[in-house]
């Protein structure tokens, strides 16, 4: 049978919603036969590989572990979603403090048991605050480590398809950027509906400014509205986008939806958010983002909204001041 690699890939946090479908969804994909599921809640791991036996994949060797040393042992690729879940009423940042300490223990782990790691995807929220928190623990390169923010631009793909009540195909380079929250940028400028600039429709009749800008709301607003109409935190889209991510890392087809990588240049420095990325088998590279004047502000204001809570992590003692950064990870 014909898979990826053979390559560990380890599920963290693989007992919950998200990281039982990334387990599925990795064996479906059939990115590698030796899948290792990682949970400290033990029961309900036991449950999930139970699941998944059930489902009795062919030639996938699926191992559970609830100890640490095990679980990271020899993994060359990494999933988690290992944090708290977002619950009603609460915004990614509220997760900030619980999950900022979760990260720096996984960015641990990673440096202890796994240091030859290829690639690592966080997406448990705030993501671009866990995922810089990861990055520096665990001694990796820029280049190993992505955080999903293609969510936002993905979700902007699909209001657009609501809206214009046209095939996604139709809708081209959809593109969010910035933060993964609700200061994320949301551009126009890069997109095309059957061929035509969006921002030529912006304003006219076919997409009147009130609309687009309750759109981008929407967009904005995308994961609140499945805990409003679930009564839970989307996993099934979180799941199937980061596996879709730790695929190209593996050697599958790039992925070009926009990834939060760490970003440190002219313009925005020591910073994980989303940018105009590709990953591949080589990881994670960004490029400058092209937009318009407004939307560059936008971008502006996203990344000094992460900064702030860049801060608020470096006040709590979970991350040292950004200058003694190099000391932890010489990468950076």
């Amino acid at each position: 049978m014909e898979f990826l690699t053979d390559e560990k890939l380890l599920i963290v946090g693989a007992a919950g919603m998200i990281g039982s479908n990334m387990a599925q969804t990795a064996m479906m994909m059939k990115l590698t036969p030796n899948i290792c599921l990682y949970d400290p809640y033990a029961p309900a791991l036991e449950g999930v590989a139970e699941e998944m036996f059930h489902c009795a994949f062919e030639g996938v060797n699926l191992t559970f572990t609830s100890d640490i040393k095990e679980a990271f042992t020899g993994a060359k690729y990494i999933v988690s979603s290992g944090g708290a879940a977002r619950k009603a009423g609460m915004t990614r940042e509220d997760l900030l403090k619980g999950n900022a300490q979760i990260a720096e223990d996984f960015g641990k782990n990673v440096r202890q048991y796994c240091p030859d790691v290829k690639f690592v995807v966080v997406i448990f929220n705030p993501a671009d605050i866990t995922g810089l928190i990861t990055l520096l623990y665990s001694g990796l390169k820029p280049s190993q480590v992505a955080t999903l923010a293609a969510l936002d631009s993905t979700r902007l793909q699909s209001e657009l398809v609501k809206y214009f009540k046209v095939p996604a195909s139709k809708i081209e380079n959809c593109r969010t950027f910035g933060g993964h929250g609700e200061q994320m940028a949301v551009f126009a400028s890069t997109t095309k509906v059957d061929g035509t600039p969006l921002t030529e429709l912006i304003g006219t009749d076919k997409l009147p400014l009130a609309d687009w800008e309750a759109l981008k709301v929407r967009v904005i607003q995308g994961g609140k509205n499945i805990i409003d109409l679930r009564g839970r935190s989307s996993f099934q889209s979180p799941a199937y986008v980061s596996i879709e991510m730790i695929a190209a890392a593996m050697g599958g087809k790039p992925f070009t939806w926009p990834a939060g990588t760490y970003v440190n240049d002219a313009q925005f420095q020591n910073i994980m958010m989303a940018m105009e990325t590709t990953i591949d088998a080589t990881g994670i590279h960004y490029k400058e983002v092209a937009g318009t004047e407004s939307e560059k502000a936008e971008l502006e204001k996203s990344y000094k909204h992460l900064c702030e809570m860049r801060q608020e992590v470096i006040d709590l003692g979970i991350m040292p001041p950004v200058a003694d950064w190099k000391q932890l990870n010489p990468n950076m």
